[in-house]
């Protein structure tokens, strides 16, 4: 439950953030953001078909 809040309180203060900072670095954080969250993804998906295969 603690760890819920203290999500909340973050994404909160990270909202709050975004609503003052321009509007240009609010996207390229975003694109920042996606394509990271990209790359994460086809690493994990690849590392676990290697390993499956190899079992």
């Amino acid at each position: 439950m603690l760890f819920i809040v203290a999500a909340l309180l973050l994404l909160g203060v990270v909202m709050g953030t975004v609503a003052h900072a321009p509007l240009t670095v609010s996207a390229v954080a975003a694109v920042v953001i996606a394509t990271w969250l990209a790359v994460f993804a086809i690493r994990e998906r690849h590392g676990r078909r290697r390993t499956t295969s190899a079992n």
